[in-house]
């Protein structure tokens, strides 16, 4: 059977489930690790990305790739027996500006698991989870959320804005509850083994083996479908059934991983929200961080009475949103790149240029190329051109000031940087999302 064939019966299947989950929306399946055979490994196999570091074996996905067939092979084997260990994920951290962001590395074995894991798990709870939810799952976006957050505001004539922070949700979410919360919809053995052993495979650092008793590996392919589990029956389920109907006016939630925020139309309705929303979480061994947490007055200036602007700011998915005026004078919600995250990113550029100023001109041209296009494609939305202009003078003046620094023959002034730009040009700023 070709690739492709084998391909679309995995497919097929994955339909097959998805559909038994949306017309059964009580329905608990208990089948779904047998169907993990070397197809259904291949295809995970396909799907899982293979440019990232490798975990703590030091197997590379090239190196995986020599001997494909027999690796699947063994795999299935030993997932079928039982004899399949998950190992510790290795722990790296990256520099954010003021603080230092743990991630895992799991090995790529553990990764092709972990990603057939999530096709079946996605197969069922795509039906379950709500469309306001739009971390990490297929068909959604940040800048799918971002869209959605300015057309509810607009057409809800939202006027206050609950922008909530949950305390280091990833290292501690409750794997009891989890587990409880799993079973609601998935009660087979085999996957909650397989999720039991990623849970508590520890976590390397250096030559330091460490076991949480709470939280998720971060940087597992599983982490992501596990934490939105988890939210959608503390969260959305909650928000949509308990909550909104007991408001006087319009609201919405909008939550992207652990990252949301609710919109209220009335400001009794987010104070109300604002008293229980710790509670709730506290019952499931979350809590809400009290000074990152705010409560934001976000209506349109001049509306009902109101003069002038008047009107606080938050913060989303890397954005800081504003109402202001456009060119022809209309009120509206714009955005532009958070202060935080422009000046990490200009603080990584200006470091990365002094640590590799000795590379050829070439490679270092190719690099921050990626840099600045992957910039642009996420922050270039409309109304944020200003910004991008920011990052690419602020990239010119880096590169220029640290070539001047790779010898003893003296600076580079901005006449003989003009040469050098003029056969390396970097890429110009650019709107690439007309949100």
């Amino acid at each position: 059977m070709g690739g492709t064939s084998r391909s679309q019966t995995i497919s097929t299947k994955l339909q097959q489930i998805a559909e038994q989950a949306c017309c059964y929306p009580d329905m608990v399946f208990t089948t779904l690790a047998q169907l993990i055979d070397v197809d259904f490994l291949r295809e995970a196999y396909r799907r899982t990305r293979k440019s990232a570091a490798p975990g703590v074996d030091g197997v590379t996905a090239r190196e995986y790739a020599e001997n494909l067939e027999e690796n699947l092979s063994d795999l299935h084997e030993r997932l079928g027996s039982g004899r399949y260990i998950a190992p510790p994920v290795e722990r790296a951290w990256i520099d954010e500006g003021t603080k230092k962001r743990g991630i895992g590395k799991p090995t790529f074995e553990d990764k092709i698991v972990q990603r057939a894991v999530v096709m079946l798990l996605g197969a069922i709870y795509e039906q379950d989870f709500h469309d306001f939810s739009h971390g990490f799952r297929e068909g959604h976006s940040q800048h799918q959320a971002l869209r959605e957050l300015r057309e509810q505001c607009t057409s809800m004539n939202i006027g206050w804005i609950l922008d909530a922070d949950v305390s280091g949700f990833f290292d501690n979410l409750d794997r009891g509850l989890l587990r409880e919360f799993i079973k609601r919809r998935v009660n087979d053995g085999g996957i909650l083994r397989l999720i039991g052993k990623w849970l508590n495979a520890g976590v390397l650092e250096g030559e330091i083996l460490t076991y949480p008793e709470k939280g998720t590996p971060q940087g597992g392919v599983v982490s992501p479908m596990l934490s939105n589990i988890f939210l959608h029956y503390v969260l959305d389920e909650w928000f949509v059934r308990d909550v909104q109907p007991r408001m006087k006016g319009r609201c919405f939630l909008l939550r992207f991983a652990d990252d949301f925020i609710i919109g209220c139309e009335l400001e009794e309705d987010v104070r109300r929200i604002m008293e229980v929303l710790p509670k709730r979480f506290d019952r499931f061994g979350l809590a809400i961080h009290p000074e990152k947490t705010a409560l934001v007055k976000f209506r349109k200036p001049g509306s009902r009475g109101e003069l002038g602007k008047g009107n606080g700011t938050f913060d989303f998915l890397g954005f800081t949103h504003y109402w202001g005026k456009s060119r022809r004078g209309y009120w509206l919600i714009k955005r532009k790149t958070a202060r935080r995250r422009l000046l990490r990113f200009t603080k990584h550029l200006w470091q990365w240029c002094r640590r590799y100023r000795h590379l050829p001109f070439g490679e270092q041209y190719r690099i921050l190329c990626q840099k600045l296009r992957g910039y642009y494609q996420y922050y270039g939305i409309r109304g944020n051109f200003q910004v991008l202009a920011i990052v690419f003078q602020h990239t010119e003046r880096a590169w220029r000031y640290w070539l001047s620094r790779r010898s003893n023959k003296g600076s580079i002034n901005w006449e003989k940087f003009d040469t050098i730009r003029g056969t390396w040009p970097l890429p110009k700023p650019r709107i690439v999302h007309n949100i």
